[in-house]
């Protein structure tokens, strides 16, 4: 019998260390096993394949203003909350690259390593996203995507697959833009795809066919208040739970936005596709 294809990730046991502070480039980042850092605010998380107490208290001698907070040893599937398999979403098929599936890839096809980031299109909100983004190149001619807050870039790879010529993807955390370029790479998209490590509110002044923001609440609000929102012909707006929600629509509605679909996942989360006039 011939052997079971791998349907491992690169990453087997995740070593994660919480630390308090921005966390500055460090020689001990080139060590193979690190993996990257996801800093939120003062809120840094490096990521190691093994053990690496000796590397994290290098950094924390060579930048005093860091403080060790915590440690946390799990496995690559706990981390991302469930083992990753191939799905479909509509004429998109999302398959890890080191699943047997890549080998058989087919032009709905998108190969997404989400390595340590969120956004492997399992949660309610990506699904949905990848649904209303199938609907809108349904209905209009859309060559210029924006996809800000871009995570791993599945929906920016998405976007480029349904047969957008240029997709500008957005993150301000460094290791999502490292994430989705790597993405971005594996599926050969780089002629289509640009992506940017920056401040999604400082791009809504480009006008597009279609914006995508799968992004928190505290920046969605920012988003469709600012004027340039009224120049997207078109929006997928995600990631919002019940009250911010309501909030974001009351928005919507006192604008020329008109809401074409809503989804509403158990009355917990909520995704808006839209138009302008």
């Amino acid at each position: 019998m011939p052997e079971s294809p791998c349907t491992h990730p690169p990453y087997q046991d995740l070593h994660i260390y919480y630390l308090k502070g921005r966390v500055a480039y460090d020689p001990a980042m080139d060590d193979r096993s690190f993996i990257g850092n996801w800093q939120e605010e003062e809120d840094a998380f490096l990521f190691f394949r093994q053990t690496a107490e000796n590397l994290v208290r290098k950094i924390l001698d060579r930048q005093p203003g860091l403080v060790l907070v915590d440690q946390y040893t799990m496995t690559y599937e706990e981390w991302q909350g469930d083992r990753l398999a191939p799905y479909q979403a509509g004429n998109l098929e999302v398959v890890p690259p080191w699943h047997a599936k890549a080998r058989t890839a087919h032009a709905g096809t998108i190969l997404l390593d989400p390595g340590v980031v969120f956004g492997t299109g399992s949660h309610p909100t990506t699904h949905d996203c990848l649904t209303a983004l199938q609907l809108a190149f349904n209905n209009q001619n859309v060559r210029q995507v924006m996809d800000l807050g871009t995570g791993t870039g599945l929906l920016a790879l998405a976007a480029a697959r349904l047969g957008a010529a240029r997709v500008l993807a957005v993150d301000l955390n460094g290791l999502a833009a490292v994430t989705a370029l790597r993405n971005v790479r594996t599926n050969a998209m780089t002629e289509n795809i640009l992506v940017v490590q920056a401040d999604a509110k400082n791009f809504m002044d480009l006008p597009c066919d279609l914006m995508v923001s799968n992004i928190h609440y505290e920046v969605m609000r920012h988003l469709v208040t600012a004027p340039g929102f009224r120049t997207q012909k078109q929006f997928v707006l995600s990631g919002l739970l019940r009250s911010q929600a309501r909030d974001i629509e009351q928005q919507l509605l006192q604008g020329p936005a008109r809401i074409l679909h809503k989804w509403d996942r158990n009355g917990i989360w909520t995704t808006f596709y839209g138009a302008h006039a």
